[in-house]
C-alpha cells in the first residue's frame, strides 16, 4: 500500500493494525499462521476494519498457512455480516484449505444450519471433494443440513 493510501486509513483501522502487529504499508502482510490483517479482524469480527481493509484493496483471497481465505473465520465465528460483505467483494467461496475442505463442508459437518443456508445463496460448488473424498453432504450432522444439502443438489 502506498504512504498516500496509508493516510486514507481511519484511526481505528491504523490503531488496530499497529496493536496486532502489521505494518499499515502491506495490507497483504503474513502475520501469526500466516493470517493476513484481514483474515485476523474477520476472526475478530471487525466489521469496520474488515469494510476498510477490503475496501483499501487486501486481497481478499489470500490465504493462511493452513490454506483458509477470510470467509473461513467468518463461518467459524457465525458472523453473517462478515460473510454478507466477503461474499458480495467475491471472496472465493470454493476455496479448499489443505484438506481440500471448503466452508460449506466446514458448515455442515459443525451442524450450522444458517450458515449452509447462507452460503447456499451464493452457489458454492457442492460436489466438491476433500483429501478423503467427501462432499459437503456427507458432513452433515443434523438432519437439517442433511435436508437442505439434498435439496440443493437437485
Amino acid at each position: 500500500m502506498s504512504s498516500r493510501n496509508q493516510q486514507n486509513l481511519s484511526k481505528t483501522t491504523s490503531l488496530w493494525l499497529s496493536e496486532k502487529g502489521y505494518n499499515p504499508d502491506d495490507l497483504n502482510q503474513k502475520g501469526e499462521n500466516g493470517d493476513t490483517a484481514l483474515m485476523k479482524a474477520t476472526r475478530e469480527g471487525i466489521y469496520a476494519v474488515v469494510e476498510e481493509l477490503i475496501a483499501l484493496g487486501a486481497d481478499i483471497n489470500s490465504r493462511n498457512n493452513d490454506g483458509n481465505n477470510a470467509l473461513w473465520f467468518a463461518c467459524f465465528g457465525n458472523y453473517f455480516d462478515l460473510m454478507n460483505l466477503l461474499l458480495a467483494a467475491n471472496i472465493n467461496i470454493d476455496n479448499q484449505n489443505d484438506n481440500g475442505a471448503t466452508v460449506l463442508m466446514y458448515a455442515a459437518s459443525a451442524g450450522k444450519t444458517e450458515v449452509v443456508n447462507l452460503l447456499l445463496q451464493h452457489h458454492p460448488n457442492i460436489n466438491l471433494k476433500n483429501l478423503d473424498d467427501f462432499k459437503a453432504i456427507d458432513f452433515s450432522s443434523n438432519v437439517e443440513v442433511l435436508r437442505i444439502l439434498k435439496n440443493a443438489s437437485k
